[in-house]
């Protein structure tokens, strides 16, 4: 199964998601959508499972604060700020101990992550919206069955996103 994750598009959804996503068996988006509009237009491509962000008042249509979703037996947990994957927000802490999660997807901080902490995997696809900074635009892939997540690829949305990608991964660990 090919799960299709990105989060911050700010109201936009650039034609180079679409074709990322081409293929997709579900989509994941973690917040900061900006327009009812972009969830839409994803639903186009597959079904989707969205959070809300800060910008967004954390709601968006069907998107709220938090969300669950299990695909290919593996269990998601999605929200827009997470704080850092070390040290998550106590609310978040309060859900994955009331109910366990295989991955917990977020963005807020548009810097891309993918670490593993006591089992969990802690994914943000960076900003697939409007460019920030020096940092990447870019979504995720993940592809999962039989309960595990296979592979997780980042890729990056233009040019200069790919080195953009390697320098800011994981700049939300504690190391």
């Amino acid at each position: 199964m090919r799960i299709g994750v990105l989060s911050d598009t700010h109201g936009l959804l650039r034609p180079e998601v679409l074709a990322a996503f081409a293929g997709a068996n579900h989509i994941l988006h973690a917040g900061d959508i900006g327009d009812i509009q972009v969830l839409r237009d994803l639903e186009n491509l597959a079904p989707v499972t969205a959070v809300a962000g800060n910008v967004d008042g954390f709601r968006c249509g069907k998107a709220g604060e938090t969300a669950r979703v299990e695909l290919g037996g593996v269990r998601f947990f999605l929200t827009h700020i997470l704080d850092r994957p070390q040290r998550p927000r106590p609310e978040v802490v309060r859900e994955l101990l009331r109910q366990p999660a295989d991955v917990v997807v977020f963005g807020h901080s548009h810097l891309p992550h993918d670490e593993l902490i006591d089992g969990v995997r802690y994914l943000n696809p960076a900003s697939a919206g409007p460019r920030r900074f020096s940092l990447p635009v870019s979504v995720a892939v993940l592809e999962v069955g039989r309960g595990k997540v296979r592979s997780v690829r980042f890729l990056p949305l233009d040019q200069r996103s790919e080195a953009a990608l390697q320098k800011h991964m994981n700049q939300l660990s504690a190391h």
